[in-house]
């Protein structure tokens, strides 16, 4: 890239690079070199946004935490309607699939940026998010009668968040609508079986 070409939005542009290397090659290879060829910038431009690739990787884990909160943010405005395992399963791929697989990814490889995360966001990093909404979403369905009193919303949550990490790592989102829908479905068959 020339000298003195303004680029619109390098921070996002530098991000999406690096999502793109994460997914193509895996975390190990990416180092501010791969991001800044991806992105077809200057290597410099990340280190004048940035102090150092640590600096860079926990902005981008802060942003792309933000976007799945957000995603996840509009789930319990869905209590009351429709069926629940499928406002559930629903709600979950409508987050951005690129986005949370280069997250769930890097986090893996570097477990410590999931402090540097915790430092910025308190407790609602992205697979923290998505649980918190998943168990208000279910309490909000269980208040209303559509599952079983006994059910417990931070429990199935958990298990809808694990089973959605490990879905995201092994790239296989197809299996994810039988999954929680075996789940949720047992709690609502276990309220059609007290009723």
């Amino acid at each position: 890239m020339p000298r003195g070409v303004a680029i619109p939005e390098p921070r996002q542009q530098l991000f999406a690079a690096a999502e793109r290397v994460i997914l193509r090659d895996g975390p190990g290879r990416l180092s501010g070199r791969a991001v800044t060829t991806e992105a077809r910038v200057a290597a410099g431009l990340l280190y004048a946004h940035f102090t150092d690739l640590d600096d860079f990787l926990a902005a981008y884990a802060v942003d792309r935490s933000f976007v799945v909160i957000a995603a996840a943010g509009h789930l319990t405005a869905r209590a009351g309607t429709g069926d629940p395992a499928a406002n559930l399963c629903d709600a979950l791929l409508a987050i951005p699939r690129d986005t949370l697989a280069a997250l769930a990814r890097l986090q893996i490889l570097r477990p410590d940026l999931a402090q540097r995360v915790h430092d910025v966001l308190g407790d609602a990093t992205a697979l923290d998010a998505i649980e918190q909404a998943a168990a208000a979403y279910l309490a909000a369905e269980r208040d209303l009668g559509r599952l079983a009193a006994g059910t417990d919303p931070g429990a199935v949550a958990l298990a809808l968040t694990g089973t959605l990490h490990h879905l995201v790592l092994t790239g296989d989102l197809d299996r994810l609508r039988p999954a929680i829908t075996a789940l949720v479905d047992a709690t609502a068959n276990e309220r059609s079986g007290n009723d």
